[in-house]
């Protein structure tokens, strides 16, 4: 009995991993993409923090799927701990790219945020009713 729960548990925790680990990816393409824009139309400083802000929140929603796709139970704390993980993982691979560790209240925000978004990602994936095949 106890070894079906650790299988569970494992699962689990393989399945966050999972989804921090896609939301990672999802938000260095949309980085490069972005960035790339950026070089190509010169877009003005005002709308950078707001567009980052997008592509973190898109990467925590698609992260938050994919954790959710085997188990769609614990909702609202996979999507927490999904986001609140994605945020510090990104804050730790950008701050290494960019060279420069700031802990700052930014940093604060920016987990609160991702938190508080995959909490509603995640409790929104699991009230997502899939389609049926024949319908």
């Amino acid at each position: 009995m106890k070894k079906i729960e650790k299988l569970k548990n494992n699962g689990f925790v393989v399945s966050l991993l999972k989804g921090c680990l896609v939301a990672i990816v999802i938000s260095l393409v949309g980085i490069l993409f972005f960035a790339f824009i950026v070089k190509m139309f010169g877009i003005a400083d005002q709308f950078l923090k707001p567009i980052n802000q997008v592509i973190k929140a898109i990467s925590i929603l698609v992260g938050v799927f994919v954790c959710l796709k085997t188990n769609r139970q614990k909702g609202l704390v996979s999507g927490l701990i999904v986001g609140i993980l994605y945020t510090i993982l990104a804050f730790i691979i950008f701050s290494l790219l960019n060279g420069n560790f700031a802990f700052d209240k930014s940093l604060l925000n920016d987990v609160i945020f991702g938190g508080i978004t995959g909490a509603i990602c995640g409790i929104i994936a699991v009230n997502f009713k899939k389609t049926p095949k024949n319908a």
